[in-house]
């Protein structure tokens, strides 16, 4: 007798202080576990919507919030 087994991709938003949790438990339960990351333009996207931006009014004023 031959068992067939159907897998299903899920996507799942959790802190990152959980992650540990579900790779204990992904491992325990034989499941396979694979993390996408953002883009840099990913993440700078998402600051741009979130207001995360600045404006240098001069040369000047963009170096010292750089070095900052």
């Amino acid at each position: 007798m031959q068992t067939t087994t159907t897998t299903e991709q899920v996507l799942l938003s959790l802190p990152d202080v959980d992650l540990g949790f579900l790779r204990a438990l992904s491992k325990k339960m034989g499941w396979q576990m694979k993390r996408q990351r953002k883009s840099g333009l990913e993440k700078a996207l998402d600051d741009v919507k979130a207001g995360r931006v600045y404006e240098a009014k001069s040369v000047d004023d963009l170096l010292d919030q750089l070095n900052k």
